[in-house]
């Protein structure tokens, strides 16, 4: 399958990803809007993966600062943490975007970079925010992390596995069937 990569700011075409962009970015804001949910199960990273696979670096920035700001803004809890979990989604939409460039992606190398990309985005987040802001030792900030750490990486498996590949399948669909060449079978030069 050879889909050609989209600059997703240009102006061709342009209707069509942002329309898709913004409604994955609508159904991260609902999922994380639903009561009781768990913590830290939540489809931001399993749809930045294939975003910036889809569209490059600045969409997967683009859309993990925006899916954070988004959700805190609505649910009025912009604060520090905002700052830090948008700065560490926003490192991991860039790294994301140069690293679905540079490799063929199958679920697997989602599942990699969910596991890679939960571990180092917790350390970013859990351990910096508790100790400089609240005042709570380091170890207080680690072993208080374990569960939600082990919670999120549960949740971001489970996505990677079964809405990655979705999700891309979605946003290259109408692309996808552009490349295709009709044949015509009672007269086999290409149309």
């Amino acid at each position: 399958m050879n889909v050609n990569k989209k600059n997703y700011f240009s102006t061709k075409g342009r209707s069509t990803s942002s329309g898709k962009f913004f409604l994955i970015l609508l159904f991260c804001l609902l999922v994380r809007l639903i009561p009781f949910r768990v913590p830290n199960i939540e489809p931001i990273l399993a749809t930045m993966m294939p975003t910036s696979r889809a569209y490059g670096v600045l969409a997967g920035f683009s859309f993990a600062v925006l899916s954070i700001l988004f959700y805190d803004i609505l649910t009025g809890t912009l604060g520090i943490q905002t700052f830090f979990t948008t700065l560490a989604y926003g490192v991991l939409g860039l790294w994301a975007g140069y690293y679905f460039k540079k490799n063929t992606v199958n679920t697997s190398d989602y599942v990699r970079f969910a596991i890679i990309g939960t571990l180092i985005f917790d350390a970013l987040t859990g351990l910096s925010v508790g100790p400089i802001f609240f005042h709570q030792s380091f170890m207080e900030s680690l072993i208080g992390q374990i569960p939600f750490t082990a919670l999120h990486l549960l949740g971001n498996i489970t996505f990677a596995l079964i809405l990655s590949p979705a999700v891309y399948k979605f946003l290259i669909k109408k692309r996808e069937q552009k490349n295709k060449v009709n044949i015509n079978i009672f007269n086999p030069k290409t149309i």
